[in-house]
């Protein structure tokens, strides 16, 4: 006996197409790369929508919600496999596979997404509309061949995955940031905002977390820098990681947590649940939008300042935008050494006037002198990411702030990437190269560490380079 029976549904109660049911849990396993498919027929659309309309009719969702992932998997091919030999569908066994999956897709999980959320080498997932979808591979944006049946599926399928946060996104409520369960970063604009349909953009999470080692053999960085970021993890020097949207900064932020001391109490602000701490001790907050009558919303400030009751040894800020950049700095200056967080701007310096920008957002009065010697009393480390031109990523600069000189923040370069030019493909060719300062402002906290002996002979390797 089947394991649902199958109960009539009313076909004015269908839902559109991928808004049928709430995924069961989806299986951990990460599925292999799929191959890229030809661009599908208008005929292939047709009788998809036959046969999804047929099963609504044949299925009963309630009981099909209860089941674990693969049982209702099995039950659904079961039910479109007499569907397509009863309405004699002339299709070969590949596409009769490949429907099977979409229709899978559709109901249980994230719809046409499914396969492009199984490649672990797509960084980005952009959707403009039901009928175009970018993604991004290897630094590079191409267009996918893949696409939604329509708005009103794509639609539904984006209130699946905000729902499951707890959040909604509808033409009250356009605009909504959102993860999937696996860590992945989400955000949808919907109409009347979108003005072509709802705009969808997921930031891939990588399975594999990534580490300097691999950033170095990627070319992002020298050996000997990473070995001096890891000083810098290590020896608890506040760190600011500065770079453009797509530049690395949470990647490279995650690599940095790695060195944190697996007896210190970690507190992490975010918007989005993306950070990935080993230590055990870690406590993880996370921002709240107001609610549909505009209240209830916790902002990243509110966290900021709360987390500073919570006995923290370190915070880790996933994003600053705003005033709780203030509340960072002074958490910074007042006792939480080793404190990291990560701006959006494209040089260190730029950094700098980012922060006093956002200082006055917050509507503080301070004279300008004042809020540069409480940036500089805090601050003691920037990295830069950059993405250049050719979709790679590099570590352009790390930049110590050495305090003040006037109503000037002075800063001195530990490392820098420069550009030598490019080569026959297009790519960027360039060389990390130390700029000869013989030792830190952070060398006796790095005594303190007992890591003197590794950080003198990194800064004579880098000063080798020159």
């Amino acid at each position: 006996m089947p394991a649902v029976q199958p109960v009539p549904v009313e076909r004015s109660a269908a839902p559109v197409l991928g808004e049928t049911v709430a995924a069961p849990s989806r299986p951990q396993a990460a599925a292999p790369p799929q191959r890229r498919r030809a661009p599908r027929a208008e005929d292939y659309y047709d009788t998809k929508s036959q046969v999804f309309s047929a099963l609504i009719d044949t299925i009963d969702l309630s009981q099909l919600s209860k089941l674990d992932i693969e049982s209702a998997r099995e039950e659904i091919r079961d039910i479109v496999n007499d569907i397509i030999t009863i309405k004699n569908f002339a299709m070969s066994i590949s596409e009769q596979e490949e429907l099977l999956d979409d229709i899978c897709n559709d109901v249980l999980g994230y719809g046409p997404l499914e396969p492009l959320l199984a490649r672990d080498d797509i960084a980005d997932i952009m959707v403009n509309g039901a009928g175009q979808i970018f993604i991004e591979v290897g630094g590079k944006v191409e267009e996918s061949e893949i696409r939604f049946r329509d708005n009103g599926q794509l639609l539904s399928i984006c209130q699946r995955i905000v729902s499951q946060v707890g959040r909604r996104v509808d033409e009250s409520s356009p605009i909504c940031d959102a993860r999937l369960p696996d860590g992945s970063r989400v955000n949808v604009i919907a109409p009347p905002l979108a003005i072509d349909g709802t705009a969808l953009t997921i930031r891939k999470f990588k399975k594999d977390k990534l580490t300097l080692e691999q950033l170095v053999r990627f070319g992002s960085i020298t050996p000997e820098a990473a070995v001096l970021l890891q000083i810098i993890g290590r020896v608890r020097c506040n760190i600011v990681i500065s770079g453009g949207t797509g530049s690395g900064k949470t990647t490279l932020l995650n690599c940095l947590t790695r060195y944190i001391d697996s007896t210190e109490r970690i507190i992490t602000c975010e918007d989005s649940a993306e950070l990935q701490l080993q230590q055990p001790h870690v406590v993880r907050l996370e921002t709240r939008p107001p609610n549909i009558e505009g209240e209830g919303e916790i902002t990243m400030r509110d966290l900021v300042k709360n987390c500073l009751r919570m006995r923290p040894e370190r915070i880790i800020v996933g994003e600053v935008r705003g005033p709780e950049v203030f509340d960072l700095l002074q958490a910074m200056n007042t006792g939480h050494d080793g404190s990291m967080g990560t701006i959006h701007a494209n040089t260190p310096r730029e950094c700098l006037s980012r922060m006093e920008s956002m200082i006055a957002m917050g509507g503080y009065t301070l004279p300008a002198r004042t809020v540069r010697e409480i940036i500089s009393g805090s601050v003691d480390v920037i990295i830069q990411a950059s993405r250049l031109r050719d979709g790679s990523r590099r570590i352009t600069h790390i930049t110590e702030v050495t305090g003040m000189e006037g109503d000037v923040i002075i800063t001195q370069d530990l490392m820098r990437y420069e550009i030598d030019g490019e080569d026959a493909n297009g790519r960027i060719v360039g060389r990390h190269v130390s700029t000869g300062i013989g030792r830190p402002h952070f060398w006796d906290r790095a005594r303190y560490f007992n890591e003197d002996k590794r950080l003198a002979a990194t800064l004579d390797a880098m000063e080798k380079q020159q």
